[in-house]
């Protein structure tokens, strides 16, 4: 059981069970040849392959996109931002899967609008996924220049092995969460879905 595992050991079992998943690789890959400043590859192609391997299904069962961040804050502008979208479009434009690029340095601008909460400016795309509406979420690979991985897992990874949701109440409305959980439970029916916190609990 790999969220038994030495965290070194667990490192490994993560590459060999993200390498399942060929599409994710050629994300990487591709995304690496782009050249964005401080990139990942994050959030649910990742633990979505780790929950299909772990429950026998296939490498890309439930997998609705690939998500790309990358962090400049020099350049704000949507056009700035635009022209790393459009790049990518053209990188990924044939491959069977949706990979959605996103400047972190500029979330602020328009996240109030969509969860009806302010944002802190982040100041990496390390801050962002710490701020993941679930703790299980906040898990990050990029390739680095020597084609070995880097990692970002602030919370570990047993929880992800062991197919439990927890909820990371730092940033992310509760029904953010509760919403992308129930989502989970459809497709994952075997998932442990740990509630929000209550006041009292805080």
């Amino acid at each position: 059981m790999p969220a038994r595992l030495p965290l070194d050991e667990q490192l490994t079992a993560l590459r060999t069970t993200l390498s399942r998943n060929q599409t994710l690789l050629e994300v990487l890959d591709r995304t690496a040849a782009l050249g964005l400043p401080d990139w990942y590859l994050t959030a649910g192609c990742l633990f979505q392959t780790i929950w299909n391997t772990v429950t026998g299904r296939p490498p890309t069962h439930g997998i609705k996109d690939y998500d790309v961040f990358y962090y400049d804050a020099t350049d704000l502008s949507w056009e700035a931002e635009d022209t790393a979208i459009r790049a990518g479009r053209e990188a990924f434009a044939d491959l069977p899967a949706e990979v959605e690029i996103r400047n972190e340095a500029r979330v602020h601008l328009w996240y109030e609008q969509k969860f009806g909460t302010p944002c802190p400016p982040y100041d990496s795309v390390e801050s962002a996924v710490d701020s993941f509406a679930s703790t299980t979420c906040c898990l990050a690979v990029r390739l680095k220049e020597d084609g070995d991985w880097r990692v970002y897992a602030p919370h570990g990874l047993s929880d992800i092995f062991n197919l439990v949701v927890r909820p990371n109440p730092v940033q992310a409305p509760r029904e953010v969460y509760e919403t992308k959980a129930a989502r989970w439970r459809q497709a994952w029916p075997e998932l442990t879905v740990l509630p929000w916190p209550t006041p009292a609990a805080t």
